[in-house]
């Protein structure tokens, strides 16, 4: 999404709401002393979600570590060694009794009181794109309607706050980011790349002088287009975009992209790779009241040699991942966003003829953390054998619904699509024991 794009939500209705320093908790309970007739309808969604959390802080915010290719579970989260369908594989113990990463998460293995796997995931989809599309969006790929990725629905129905930059953020993208579906383009992901280079597209190229002009310019032209029409021009959102667009380019919470501020151990800490700065950058941009952030690590594609670029991958993931989940413990974020690493499906349990793994959507993992999400736990188990049984199978919508609920949004919420047609925000089923009661 382009600068401009991302800034159409703001007819979005009153959102001070957000600026109250009240605990939720006690502002639900104020306003029910209160009688509840103060409060604007953001405020009314704030005090249900508060509600719906069950006295705890809902999570604010999520960040996807998006496996781009589709990483083998056997090479990462849910190693089988000694069996054959291994293929060599060795596996390490981590800080759970009985669970075990494959080689090469050593730094990730001492994390993972916090973090939880879903070894059962199941899904239909083995093609790259369709795969994708399901695991951003909960939904399989339909010919009549674009659904919303999970970014954009956070963005869509969570506060704005003081937020001047975009709230929905891709770094380093692939050929295809987070969409805002039939909730509107202004709901895609804002793209931009490694953290080492500048944001894209929002400086500016002009004294600042000569920017003033222009801003002057514009604003004459569009007083004269709208004598006589400001209803229609009121609709189209302009002039609140081009203000937006100003007041993001002047803001100061776009250093949050600038991790050359972190101390240099942490940033080594983080890897000295795009996705370790992603990562990085990432927990920076929460803190800012960015709402959902996808970081990718492209790769995983292993069809030959997947041994070989598994071993190369974990270098760049381990170290990120585990630094990430240890950063927003230190800073007290982890409680409030929730973290999601994995990829559009797994890797065959059988080695092909190229030393390699082809697509497998009939059991794979995903890891969870924060927010609300339960460490420490593994849901369902994969065959042994290599069958495509699973122990608790659980789907991507599940994934879906357990997350919206750490949100305190409902998954069973309805919208209406452009052919007017409703459209809950998951079909899934939260998953029991994932999240604190």
């Amino acid at each position: 999404m382009e600068p401009l794009a991302y800034l159409a939500d703001v007819r979005r209705a009153d959102r001070a709401a957000e600026h109250f320093a009240l605990h939720r908790r006690a502002w639900l309970k104020t306003a029910a002393i209160a009688g509840g007739t103060w409060l604007t309808p953001v405020a009314e969604a704030l005090a249900r979600r508060a509600e719906q959390s069950g006295g705890h802080e809902p999570a604010q915010s999520v960040i996807l570590l998006w496996l781009a290719g589709g990483p083998s579970q056997l090479e990462t989260f849910d190693p089988h060694p000694g069996t054959a369908i291994a293929g060599g594989t060795a596996a390490i113990d981590t800080a759970l009794r009985g669970v075990q990463l494959a080689t090469g998460y050593e730094r990730l293995a001492e994390q993972l009181a916090d973090v939880s796997l879903v070894r059962s995931l199941t899904s239909k989809e083995g093609d790259h794109e369709r795969g994708t599309y399901l695991v951003k969006t909960g939904y399989r790929p339909d010919p009549t309607v674009v659904h919303p990725s999970i970014g954009a629905i956070c963005c869509h129905q969570l506060p704005v706050g003081k937020t001047e930059i975009p709230r929905h953020v891709s770094i380093l993208p692939n050929q295809w980011p987070a969409r805002g579906g039939f909730l509107g383009n202004s709901f895609d992901a804002f793209k931009t790349f490694d953290p080492a280079d500048k944001v894209p597209d929002v400086s500016l190229h002009v004294p600042d002088a000569r920017q003033a002009q222009r801003l002057a310019d514009r604003a004459m032209v569009d007083r004269a287009f709208a004598a006589g029409r400001r209803r229609q021009f009121d609709a189209t959102l302009h002039g609140q975009m081009i203000d937006r667009a100003v007041a993001m380019m002047g803001s100061e919470q776009l250093k949050a992209f600038d991790i050359a501020e972190e101390p240099a151990e942490l940033r080594t800490a983080y890897g000295n790779t795009p996705f370790g700065r992603g990562c990085l950058a990432a927990r920076r941009l929460i803190e800012q009241g960015v709402r959902c952030v996808e970081v990718t690590l492209a790769g995983w594609d292993s069809h030959t040699n997947n041994h070989e670029a598994h071993a190369r991958l974990a270098q760049t993931l381990d170290p990120a991942f585990a630094a990430l989940i240890a950063d927003l413990r230190e800073r007290d974020l982890l409680s409030r966003t929730v973290v999601l690493c994995g990829g559009e499906f797994g890797r065959t349990p059988r080695i092909n003829a190229l030393d390699g793994r082809d697509h497998w959507p009939h059991g794979f993992t995903v890891a969870l953390a924060g927010g609300g999400i339960r460490g420490g736990q593994v849901i369902g188990e994969t065959d042994p054998e290599g069958g495509r049984k699973v122990s608790d199978p659980r789907t991507v919508a599940d994934i879906h619904a357990t997350i919206l609920t750490a949100l305190a949004i409902d998954p069973a919420h309805e919208e209406t699509s452009p052919a007017g047609r409703p459209i809950k925000f998951s079909e899934g089923m939260v998953i029991g024991g994932l999240l604190d009661s």
